[in-house]
């Protein structure tokens, strides 16, 4: 073929090449598998729940409540030490591989439950039976027909990491001091005179992020003081701690440690000060905490009140 042909075949097929891109248009983006949550001690919700039940199915003995008390630790840690796995009581991605299960429709037991639980986080309503009936094959249905997801109605480790890893209800909070501290009715007891919750503790109490976010405030204004700007779209003030552990800037995760109660600032005694600010304007903390408290469906900070919570 001579040179000028095979330069202008070339050239064509640039041009050719160049105007199927524009017509067909790029491929459409698979979304990324949602990563595997972390849970842990202090923690609550779905997630939870959802490890309590695979946790029974392996045969472990314990309270399923959504509630990563100090009895679903040692639970982790006896199924973990069976497994080869390191025993930290922290469910995490390669505890989880091992955690769940295949399932199919007709399955009746535990693991059923905690996938049960997992759909209920997208809004499915389902009764946490464990018998997987026609309700639980339409939800599991719609869920991977909307993801994109293969294998008909089976549920295998692929699914499962999609169901755990969203939803917005795995995990997303935790109690900021440890249920073993205060009595629930410790949570819904009024601050003095704007909305807040004053928690009464002694001195040196650990402290957790109530929710994912970013520390935008370390300071002095409130005593030693943090300010977590969540992704939830709140902010969260922490007050007068006797020493913080997380500085400005730093990105906090639900359950870990920001600092340690105390009594700076100007205050009367050792306590933990919470304001919960939605757009800059105080919204009352109680019904939020107590949520967390018993591991139940949070509320959405902006739907929390802003008055009936003070003197």
């Amino acid at each position: 073929m001579p040179t000028s042909l095979r330069r202008l075949t070339g050239r064509l097929a640039v041009v050719v090449l160049a105007l199927t891109a524009v017509l067909v248009g790029p491929a459409a983006a698979q979304a990324a598998t949602p990563a595997w949550p972390t849970i842990g001690a202090g923690m609550s919700g779905a997630n939870v729940a959802s490890a309590q039940f695979l946790l029974r199915h392996h045969g472990q003995t314990l309270t399923v409540d959504g509630a990563f008390s100090a009895g679903t630790t040692a639970a982790t840690q006896a199924f973990q030490s069976a497994n080869g796995l390191t025993a930290d009581g922290v469910v995490g991605a390669l505890t989880w591989s091992r955690l769940v299960v295949t399932l199919d429709p007709g399955a009746n037991n535990n693991a059923v439950r905690a996938l049960q639980t997992a759909l209920n986080k997208y809004g499915y309503g389902l009764t946490v039976d464990g018998a997987w009936g026609a309700g639980t094959t339409d939800a599991v249905t719609d869920f991977k027909t909307g993801r994109g997801l293969t294998g008909g109605t089976t549920v295998g480790a692929t699914t499962w990491q999609w169901l755990l890893g969203g939803g917005g209800g795995g995990g997303l909070y935790a109690p900021i001091i440890d249920r073993s501290v205060l009595p629930r009715s410790e949570y819904d007891d009024p601050h003095h005179d704007y909305p807040a919750i004053d928690l009464p503790t002694v001195t040196g109490v650990t402290t957790y992020a109530i929710t994912a976010g970013t520390v935008g405030y370390a300071g002095g204004g409130c005593g030693n003081g943090i300010g977590i700007t969540a992704d939830d779209g709140a902010y969260y003030l922490y007050c007068h701690l006797s020493s913080r552990v997380v500085a400005a800037g730093a990105r906090v995760t639900p359950g870990q440690v920001v600092g340690y109660t105390g009594a700076t600032g100007n205050v009367t005694g050792p306590h933990l000060h919470l304001e919960i600010r939605v757009n800059g304007a105080n919204r009352c903390p109680q019904q939020l905490l107590l949520a967390v408290y018993d591991g139940a469906a949070v509320p959405a900070p902006s739907a929390l009140p802003a008055t009936g919570c003070f003197y």
